[in-house]
C-alpha cells in the first residue's frame, strides 16, 4: 500500500514564556524516518521535505545553474517525484544520494524535451574582476570556455555522461538509472567521452599548451 505523504511546511512553533529543561530531540535516521512516514507521521513528512529540499537545490544548481529560467520549476518536480517514487526507496543509499539522483534525473529528462542540452556547457556570465587578477582570469575563463566547447561537441549521451561522473561525481549506477540505460551502456559511454574529449583537447593549441605546462584552467 502507498504511503500516504504529505509535505506540511515547515513553522517554528511559538516559545512558550518558561521553556522546560527538557533534552533535545535527536534527528531521526533515514530508517526511522522512512517508518515515521510509512506510519503517515505529519511531523515526519515535514522532516522530509526540509531535510530533502536543500540537497535537491544544489544538485539542480549544480547540474542546471540558478539563473535558469526552470530552477524553480524543476525543484518543486524534483519533490513531487520524490514523493510519486517514495515507496520505491528502499535504503540502498542515503536519502541524500536518492534525492540528488532523483534531482539529476528530471534536469536530464527537461533538458532532453527542451532539447537544449549543450546550454548547460555554456560559460557563466562575467563577474566584477579584480584589476590585479584580471589577466589571470580572463586567461582562464577563456580556457574553461574552450573545454565547453569542445565538450558541447560531443554527442549529449557522452557529454552528459562524462559530465556527471568525472564533474559530479555520480557513479555508474546512479547515471545508469539518471539516463535510463543500462550500468554497461553508460560505462561505455564514459570511456568514449573520456577518449574523444581528450583527443579534443589535445588537438587544441591553447589547451595543449596548457595541459603540457600544467597550468589550472
Amino acid at each position: 500500500m502507498q504511503a500516504k505523504l504529505r509535505l506540511v511546511p515547515s513553522r517554528p512553533a511559538p516559545a512558550p514564556a518558561s521553556p522546560p529543561a527538557s533534552p533535545r530531540t535527536p534527528a531521526l535516521d533515514d530508517a526511522q524516518l522512512i517508518a515515521a512516514i510509512r506510519a503517515n507521521d505529519d511531523l515526519a513528512a515535514t522532516a522530509f521535505h526540509d531535510r530533502l529540499y536543500p540537497c535537491v537545490s544544489r544538485t539542480i544548481q549544480r547540474l542546471l545553474g540558478r539563473r535558469d529560467a526552470d530552477y524553480e520549476d524543476l525543484i518543486q518536480l524534483s519533490m513531487v517525484e520524490l514523493i510519486q517514487s517514495f515507496d520505491r526507496y528502499r535504503g540502498e543509499c542515503s536519502l541524500e544520494s536518492w534525492a540528488s539522483t532523483i534531482a539529476s534525473r528530471a534536469v536530464y529528462n527537461h533538458l532532453r524535451r527542451r532539447k537544449r542540452e549543450r546550454l548547460i556547457f555554456a560559460p557563466p556570465p562575467p563577474d566584477d574582476l579584480d584589476p590585479s587578477k584580471l589577466s589571470r582570469t580572463l586567461s582562464a575563463r577563456n580556457t574553461m570556455q574552450r573545454v565547453r566547447q569542445h565538450l558541447g561537441e560531443l554527442h549529449p549521451d557522452k557529454a552528459w555522461t562524462f559530465l556527471l561522473h568525472d564533474v559530479c561525481g555520480y557513479d555508474l549506477r546512479e547515471i545508469a538509472t539518471i539516463t535510463g540505460v543500462s550500468v554497461a551502456a553508460a560505462q561505455t559511454r564514459l570511456v568514449r567521452g573520456r577518449c574523444e574529449l581528450h583527443e579534443r583537447l589535445a588537438e587544441d593549441p591553447e589547451l595543449r599548451g596548457a595541459l603540457e605546462t600544467g597550468v589550472d584552467p
